[in-house]
């Protein structure tokens, strides 16, 4: 995509996230500096980070990845300066996946573009269904409804799942693993993620986002929403928190962190933009 291309969509996102929350975008655009009443951009935007702390002692690691380990390497006592060694897979903790992590010849981290990274947010709350049922799937129900209620999610957004696991954070729990090993968490049904691609809701671009490991139900050894998701520009969003922080719709999600070279993802900081709570 040409320079001109990306500047135009960056332009359009801003415009409609200070449209959201009532920023003359007219303003905004000639001056970014001024907002509504005469504030700035960064007093009218709420930015919560929706990333966990990485920290070997309370950071889940999903079953068969690489440990993570993080090492004093230099001391101000001692060099000078403080550094600590930082030794991981590339989804440890918070994350994003780019579609080369299940689809071969998929994009990498460092083939896609900014505006993958940057995308309208809808978020779904389905902590209810998850608390009594474990292996509980979003389905095209689910997404009917929200929809009925809300309005239709914006073409190409990061769809969010609210589990509610999140709060296992740092225990047993949220691997959730039974006597046999096997992981339980919520996750979407391949129909819903279906549903989303055929009408649109995700798009060249998009994403799948989650407080659990995946987009994935845990019992699936396929990792059939996934696959289905990592085509084209789309991504995925796992192990985020901060959900309660962001509403069902109307904030865009902004993904940071390093680009490996060939990279299948990497340890991100996530943050929400949108109405100030």
């Amino acid at each position: 995509m040409k320079r001109r291309q990306l500047m135009q969509r960056a332009a359009a996102g801003v415009a409609a996230l200070t449209g959201a929350i009532g920023v003359t975008p007219g303003v905004a655009a000639a001056d970014p500096a001024v907002g509504r009443p005469g504030g700035r951009l960064d007093q009218v935007l709420g930015v919560t980070s929706l990333s966990h702390i990485n920290d070997p002692a309370t950071t889940p690691i999903f079953p068969g990845d690489p440990a993570f380990t993080l090492e004093t390497a230099a001391t101000i006592d001692a060099d000078g300066f403080y550094l600590q060694y930082v030794k991981e897979g590339e989804h440890t903790g918070t994350h994003w996946g780019a579609p080369g992590h299940f689809q071969k010849g998929g994009l990498l981290a460092d083939q896609l573009d900014p505006a993958d990274l940057f995308l309208p947010a809808v978020k779904i709350d389905v902590r209810r269904q998850a608390a009594a049922n474990a292996d509980y799937a979003l389905s095209v129900a689910d997404l009917v409804a929200w929809e009925r209620r809300y309005g239709a999610i914006p073409r190409g957004s990061a769809v969010i799942l609210w589990t509610g696991w999140e709060s296992r954070w740092g225990t047993p729990a949220y691997e959730n693993a039974d006597s046999a090993g096997v992981t339980h968490q919520p996750g979407f049904s391949t129909a819903a993620v279906r549903w989303l691609i055929d009408n649109r809701r995700l798009d060249v671009r998009g994403a799948l986002g989650t407080d659990t490991f995946g987009p994935d139900l845990g019992t699936d050894p396929t990792f059939a929403a996934s696959t289905l998701l990592y085509d084209q520009h789309r991504i995925s969003l796992e192990n985020l928190t901060n959900l309660a922080s962001i509403p069902a719709t109307g904030a865009y999600v902004l993904v940071g962190g390093p680009r490996n070279r060939a990279g299948s993802g990497s340890p991100a900081t996530i943050f929400a933009l949108g109405p100030p709570r």
